[in-house]
């Protein structure tokens, strides 16, 4: 890490292509060939092995770990099939980050997801569906503490706080954490 900055400048995502269901091509189902492209950001970009087997609902169990600027708004999920004129687009979803990084839930906390692909003309083309996490990061940013050529530095003895609430019976025990969804009546 450079030393003259504290922060990193992405947080690191683990997404899950499970699978897909009702996918086609040309209104026809698809047979096999099917693919995932998993992007955060036009750099950071991962892709699933084709499924030769599940034709129109595929499965692929894979985990794709991608670096997210803290920019990032969405991630891209996008099913393709290898056809013999070349790649073709089957749907696209968008996952968004604030699914997976929200006020409710811990860092780290897996999210099963399924969403709705769309076609190029915009229209229903199957479900994919996901598992997603934001990693904690190595290195947390801290307060700042000391000077340098630069003005304040990091503290490298800062810790992130714990989300939650303690479980357990010692005290500052966070054996586990307890997270709920608010609902109003």
């Amino acid at each position: 890490m450079d030393k003259q900055h504290c922060h990193k400048a992405s947080r690191t995502v683990e997404v899950t292509v499970l699978s897909a269901e009702n996918l086609r091509l040309d209104r026809k189902s698809v047979k096999k060939n099917t693919y995932v492209v998993v992007r955060a950001d036009p750099l950071n970009s991962g892709s699933t092995r084709a499924d030769f087997e599940g034709g129109s609902s595929p499965s692929w169990n894979e985990k794709l770990t991608l670096d997210m600027p803290f920019q990032t708004r969405f991630i891209s999920l996008e099913v393709k099939c290898r056809t013999g004129s070349g790649d073709r687009v089957i749907g696209t979803a968008s996952l968004p980050v604030s699914d997976i990084l929200g006020d409710y839930t811990p860092e780290s906390h897996l999210h099963f997801l399924s969403y709705r692909l769309r076609d190029a003309r915009g229209e229903r083309n199957g479900i994919i569906n996901v598992s997603a996490r934001v990693k904690m990061p190595v290195e947390s940013v801290g307060p700042p503490t000391t000077k340098n050529s630069v003005g304040y530095g990091c503290s490298s003895s800062w810790q992130q706080p714990t989300l939650g609430v303690p479980v357990g019976h010692r005290k500052n025990y966070y054996g586990g954490v307890v997270t709920g969804v608010p609902v109003w009546i």
